[in-house]
């Protein structure tokens, strides 16, 4: 009976999560917003993105785009699906992405606990949880590898930093039909 109530979670915890609109405005605290790359190829080495995934780019560019957002600086591992990810919002924003070594997540920690402005970091399923929980100092579960919907926003708080997490999904009404 328990393991039906460990497969729901995800499900019964992405119908609670606020959509990406429901956001509170930035304001003059620092944000960092964690996201994992957009849909990736299958079977390839080092993959590209797919049809939707550029898609789902896009849309992040525009949205994380708005100039009201402040974002100063975005990171990204240094694989591919995460360099295509992050380009469409630097390019949007004229910034240059800088790369972290995903096997180094408590240095990036330090690195965004330690500057003032806000930053977008592009991140994959299992690094993207765990930096949010090294950033705010508290539990955040594992991120399913289908899920392309779930982001993190962390914003500094008296004391470190708070955590949000957002569905994207509930945002994006308008986005392609996945391929069959």
């Amino acid at each position: 009976m328990n393991k039906i109530y460990l497969v729901l979670l995800p499900f019964l915890l992405a119908c609670s999560l606020p959509a990406a609109d429901d956001l509170p405005p930035v304001g003059g605290v620092q944000n960092v917003v964690l996201l994992r790359h957009a849909e990736k190829e299958a079977g390839v080495p080092d993959p590209g993105l797919t049809a939707a995934g550029h898609a789902r780019a896009e849309f992040i560019a525009g949205w994380l785009g708005d100039p009201e957002r402040h974002i100063e600086a975005i990171w990204s591992s240094d694989y591919r699906r995460t360099r295509e990810t992050a380009q469409p919002l630097a390019d949007r924003l004229g910034l240059e992405v800088r790369l972290y070594d995903p096997r180094d997540l408590p240095g990036l920690a330090a690195r965004l606990r330690n500057q003032e402005f806000n930053a977008v970091v592009i991140g994959h399923s299992n690094t993207t949880p765990e930096l949010a929980s090294l950033l705010c100092e508290c539990e955040v579960p594992a991120m399913p590898e289908t899920d392309y919907e779930t982001f993190y926003r962390l914003f500094r708080t008296d004391d470190g930093f708070g955590l949000l997490a957002v569905d994207l999904l509930k945002t994006w009404v308008d986005r392609p039909a996945p391929p069959d």
